[in-house]
């Protein structure tokens, strides 16, 4: 199964990005060290501007080793806008997180995305911040984290200038095991600019895994977003329901 995994990672690895990037989705719950993740596909049903239906597949892997955590996700979509041609976004994360006490870890990421029908040729994000730890219990997790970031931003709107700025994000998430077959992982992103909080993000994403067989999961994923200062054309906000299959390995 291994092999299996391996190569759906090198079909389906491609250049991808998205809108906001729920860190928390990617984390796999392992008590061991060495590599483990996830590959998958899905159908999606979204309403922006207009309204959609999405094909996607998305990657993640990671590497644990005693108090350090790697990780790295890569996610690509296919976009069709109410029967016309298909547009693709993605997005590619890496993030390192330091768990030096049981309850914080120091977090440091990097990411790069893009998105068509949201009118972004190009955001970079390069961050770091604590990681809290809110419980002790195995079957339910809270997190809290505070993060600042540096954003790089192009838009294809031929309005909105070049956006060099420091952004905070501070999220709050929670994972719910009330079986070992289903898992249940939320987390909320409040992400102001510094120098003008009135211009924030605000992002929830909620996702079900329910056990099949094998490693295979059936997985729904709800998705909100809100931007208080979008490109131009593009509402404030948007959400985002999808459903699939997805693979995991250790």
């Amino acid at each position: 199964m291994k092999t299996l995994a391996f190569l759906l990672f090198l079909v389906l690895s491609l250049p991808s990005y998205g809108q906001i990037l729920n860190a928390e989705s990617l984390r796999k719950v392992t008590d061991t060290s060495g590599w483990s993740g996830s590959a998958s596909a899905h159908f999606a049903l979204k309403r922006n501007v207009n309204d959609f239906v999405i094909l996607g597949s998305d990657v993640h892997v990671q590497y644990k080793m005693k108090e350090h955590l790697f990780i790295f996700k890569n996610d690509i979509n296919f976009q069709k806008i109410e029967g016309n041609k298909f547009e693709n976004s993605g997005i590619t994360h890496l993030r390192h997180n330091n768990r030096f006490h049981d309850r914080i870890a120091w977090e440091i990421f990097a990411q790069g995305q893009y998105n068509k029908v949201s009118l972004i040729d190009f955001r970079g994000l390069l961050g770091t911040g604590p990681r809290f730890k809110l419980t002790t219990s195995e079957n339910y997790k809270f997190y809290l984290g505070t993060l600042i970031m540096y954003e790089h931003e192009e838009t294809a709107d031929n309005f909105t200038p070049l956006q060099r700025d420091l952004r905070g994000s501070c999220y709050l998430s929670f994972s719910l095991y009330p079986t070992e077959r289903i898992s249940l992982v939320s987390t909320t992103y409040y992400q102001p600019l510094l120098k003008e909080v009135s211009d924030y993000r605000l992002s929830s994403q909620s996702s079900l895994a329910v056990e099949l067989f094998g490693g295979f999961d059936l997985k729904l994923t709800y998705t909100f977003v809100y931007d208080a200062v979008p490109a131009l054309g593009i509402p404030n906000s948007q959400y985002d329901f999808r459903t699939g299959i997805s693979y995991s390995f250790n």
